[in-house]
C-alpha cells in the first residue's frame, strides 16, 4: 500500500489551475470537511499556474479579524501589480474570520474598479459557514470548487486500499499513512479529523448550547449509520438531550461540518419530507468504524456491522456527490435510498453478503409514487465496487 501523499489527481485540480490562469472574473472558493485535500489542491493548483503568489492561513494568527485580510490583500496587491502577469492570494480557513466576506467583497470591488491584476482564492473548512458568507455579500463573485470525502476510486489510486480496506477506514487522505496501526488510525479521526471539525468549525464559529449533547448526537449517528430513528427514540438515548429541534438544528450543524446527517423520508409533502424522522447516515464510513472501536478483522466478520458500513458507503457516496437524496419505508415495505436527479426518481436497494432478501419495496414504493428507474447495488445488481468507484451520476443518468 502507498502511503506518501499523493499528486492531487482529481478533476477539481484541472478545473481550479485553469481557472486559475484566466484572465480575472471571479473569486474561487474551495470548501469542503476538514483533511480532503483543499490546501494540497490549492498548493498545487498554484504550482501548475506558474503564477506568483501569496499563500495566507487564519490558523496562524491568534484573535483574526477583518483587518489580517486588508493586510494580506494589500501584500498581494504590491505583488500583482509588479508583475505583468498579476498575481494570486490564497487565504485559507477564512470562516474563522468575523465578517471575512464583507471585506472580502470591498477589497474585490475596489480591484475590479482599478484594474488590478489579482487572482484571489479562498478556503474554509466549514461549508455551512463559508456558504453563508457567500450567499450574504459575494453573489455573482465567485466560483465553487466543492470537495468531498474521497471515493473509492480515488483511495484505491492513490494508495492502493481494496473495496474491504475502504468500506472500514473510509475516504481520508490524511489518515493513509496510518492504516498499518488501527489503534493510532482510530485515535488520529477522532481526535484529530472530527474533535477538531467540531470544536474548531462548529463550537468557535456558531451558538452551541450544550456542546456535550452535540457530541453525543454525533456518536449517535456513528452507531446508527444507515438506521432510521425518530428523534423521540433519539431523545430517550441521549442524556439532557432538550427538544427535537435542538436534535434536528445539531444535526445540521454536523451535516455542514462533513460529519454525518439525517436524510428526510420520500415524500410528495415537503412539509411530511421536513418533518419526517431522519436516517442518520456518517458521510465517511472511517468514522463508523473508529466510533465502534472494533478492529477490521471484528468489523469484518461481523455481518450486521459490514452490512452497515456497505449501506453506509453507498449513501455517503450519493451524498457526497451533492445529490438529492431521502428514504422510504411504509409497514414493512421499505427502499434505503431515494435520489432525485435531473427531473427523474431512482429508488436504490444496497444488499451485502449479509443483506439479502426481496426487493418488494421497489413494487411497493412505485405503487404509491412515481418512480424512474430501479436501482440494486450489491447481489445481481450493480457491484458494489463499480459503483462507489464512480461519480453516482454515472449510475443514474
Amino acid at each position: 500500500m502507498s502511503t506518501g501523499l499523493p499528486t492531487f489527481t482529481r478533476a477539481q485540480l484541472t478545473t481550479l489551475t485553469d481557472r486559475l490562469l484566466e484572465q480575472r472574473r471571479f473569486i474561487q472558493v474551495v470548501a469542503g470537511p476538514r483533511q480532503v485535500g483543499k490546501t494540497t489542491l490549492v498548493l498545487q493548483a498554484l504550482d501548475r499556474a506558474g503564477l506568483a503568489s501569496r499563500y495566507a492561513s487564519a490558523d496562524d494568527v491568534i484573535g483574526q479579524d477583518r483587518e489580517w485580510i486588508a493586510v494580506e490583500w494589500d501584500l498581494a496587491r504590491a505583488q500583482a501589480t509588479s508583475d505583468p502577469v498579476g498575481s494570486i492570494l490564497v487565504l485559507d480557513e477564512v470562516q474563522k474570520v468575523a465578517g471575512w466576506s464583507e471585506t472580502v467583497k470591498r477589497l474585490w470591488d475596489e480591484d475590479s474598479r482599478q484594474g488590478t491584476p489579482l487572482r484571489v482564492v479562498v478556503l474554509g473548512s466549514s461549508p455551512l459557514l463559508v456558504g453563508r458568507g457567500l450567499t450574504e455579500s459575494l453573489a455573482g463573485r465567485f466560483e465553487s470548487v466543492r470537495l468531498s470525502h474521497w471515493s473509492f476510486g480515488e483511495m484505491r489510486d492513490a494508495f492502493g486500499l481494496g473495496l474491504d480496506q475502504y468500506l472500514f477506514f473510509g475516504g481520508y487522505p490524511g489518515a493513509a499513512a496510518l492504516l498499518p496501526d488501527e489503534e493510532r488510525w482510530r485515535r488520529y479521526v477522532l481526535d484529530a479529523l472530527v474533535e477538531t471539525a467540531v470544536s474548531r468549525d462548529i463550537l468557535l464559529m456558531t451558538r452551541v448550547d450544550k456542546p456535550a449533547l452535540l457530541r453525543q448526537v454525533f456518536a449517535l449517528a456513528c452507531a446508527y449509520s444507515g438506521q432510521v430513528l425518530s428523534y423521540t427514540k433519539m431523545l430517550g438515548q441521549l442524556q439532557d438531550a432538550g427538544n427535537t429541534t435542538t436534535l434536528a438544528h445539531y444535526l445540521t450543524l454536523l451535516s455542514g461540518a462533513g460529519l454525518v446527517t439525517g436524510l428526510p423520508k420520500f415524500s410528495g409533502s415537503e412539509a411530511r419530507r421536513r418533518g419526517s424522522s431522519p436516517k442518520l447516515l456518517a458521510l465517511n464510513t472511517g468514522l463508523v468504524a473508529a466510533v465502534a472501536g472494533r478492529t477490521f478483522a471484528e468489523t469484518r466478520s461481523d455481518g450486521d456491522l459490514w452490512g452497515r458500513l456497505t449501506e453506509t458507503a453507498v449513501g455517503a457516496h450519493l451524498v457526497n456527490g451533492e445529490l438529492d437524496v431521502s428514504w422510504w419505508r411504509e409497514g414493512n415495505e421499505e427502499v434505503d435510498y431515494i435520489v432525485r436527479l435531473g427531473g427523474k426518481t431512482t429508488a436504490i436497494e444496497v444488499k451485502s453478503g449479509s443483506r439479502t432478501g426481496a426487493l418488494s419495496g421497489f413494487a411497493a414504493l412505485a405503487g404509491r409514487h412515481n418512480l424512474d428507474r430501479r436501482l440494486l447495488v450489491g447481489a445481481d445488481g450493480v457491484g458494489l465496487e463499480e459503483f462507489l468507484e464512480n461519480s453516482p451520476e454515472t449510475h443514474l443518468a
